[in-house]
């Protein structure tokens, strides 16, 4: 005979949500664009320059 471990309390499934996914803010709906940053000093701005510029613009 084999031995079945004891079915012990289980953690609940969480329940399904049936709600518009549409009506819901996403983790991306922000008041900022993409890659802003915080405003800064010219020198902040200056490096965030030089960080994004094409290999072709050296």
């Amino acid at each position: 005979m084999s031995t079945a471990p004891d079915p012990g309390p289980r953690e609940p499934k969480p329940a399904l949500v049936f709600d518009d996914p549409l009506d819901q803010p996403s983790a991306d709906d922000t008041d900022r664009g993409w890659g802003d940053r915080p405003s800064g000093d010219s020198a902040s701005d200056l490096k965030r320059f030089l960080d994004e510029k094409p290999p072709h613009h050296i």
